[in-house]
């Protein structure tokens, strides 16, 4: 994967309130696989998992509020997002697919099973889709940044030219040694206007919306209840880094243990020397959550 990663074939699949941009690589006829990102990323954020899987046709929609889907209204939220995916795979002709989620994505992935049990084969939660301890409510003039640091920061930011976006994410902690071609197409999608006033493309209130999300609930309990009913195949990787390249993960190590409680056919793994964010965009991580992934596909 190192000599450049495959760019997707665009295409739009009309959903709630009009087109949803969608990616995908590989051939027409492979095997499909769903991939949903996280709450301010793109479906450019799978392009190295797109490589390491070159057999399967990976489908990757720009959630509604990011990326080209940006244009999608409102309201926002998990259900919606999960609704929006059933209505992407009924516009595909897709009935049942393997999920791979990263972060939100991950939420978003078990929220589609409680919501259309029949079309999801296999999930696998990338580093999300165990409940996080609720958000505080944003008071008045809170930051997004106050919660998600520079991932967040840049979204009321505006940008010269790509080399300036490319500078800001080279000096996120996340990325320091890790810049490469994932990170790089990951950056270009991200972008909208024209220079010199680029900018981002997630909605801060998409964002703000979802974000309260990640708590679980009723219907998030409804979809690992459906898991456990089916027997779905499931595999939580764990990235042992967090969002700022820190010791500490967003997940601690013990963290399925409970969810195994609740879906006893889980699988949990951790991946080595990667951070919440490379566990997609470097190298290391999509090798792994490929091979977890094609290891759900041989099932």
């Amino acid at each position: 994967m190192s000599s450049g990663s495959p760019a997707p074939r665009l295409r739009t699949v009309e959903v709630d309130g009009g087109p949803m941009t969608v990616g995908e690589w590989g051939p027409e006829d492979g095997t499909p696989v769903l991939a949903v990102h996280g709450i301010t990323a793109s479906l450019a954020g799978w392009s190295l998992l797109a490589a390491a899987l070159p057999e399967v046709r990976l489908v990757a929609p720009d959630l509604r509020g990011r990326g080209r889907s940006n244009v999608l209204p409102g309201p926002y939220g998990l259900d919606r997002h999960a609704a929006d995916l059933e209505q992407l795979l009924d516009g595909l002709g897709l009935d049942r697919v393997v999920v791979v989620g990263h972060s939100m994505g991950a939420f978003v992935g078990v929220r589609l099973v409680g919501l259309a049990p029949d079309r999801v084969a296999a999930l696998v939660l990338v580093d999300g889709g165990i409940a996080l301890p609720p958000m505080p409510a944003p008071a008045p003039g809170a930051r997004p940044e106050d919660v998600l640091g520079p991932a967040a920061q840049r979204l009321t930011m505006t940008f010269a030219d790509r080399s300036a976006y490319h500078d800001f994410w080279r000096a996120h902690p996340a990325f320091s040694g890790a810049w490469g071609p994932g990170v790089e197409a990951y950056v270009d999608h991200d972008l909208e206007g024209e220079e010199p006033h680029l900018t981002p493309s997630t909605r801060v209130e998409a964002l703000a919306t979802d974000i309260q999300q990640l708590a679980g609930g009723p219907r998030h309990d409804a979809g690992l209840a459906a898991l456990r009913e089916r027997g779905t195949p499931v595999t939580f990787l764990r990235a042992p880094r967090g969002l700022m390249d820190e010791p500490d993960g967003l997940y601690p190590p013990d963290a399925a243990a409970d969810l195994v409680a609740q879906v006893p056919q889980l699988r949990a793994t951790e991946v080595d020397d990667v951070n919440h964010y490379t566990v997609l965009l470097g190298e290391r991580g999509a090798e792994a959550v490929a091979a977890e992934t094609r290891a759900l596909l041989d099932r």
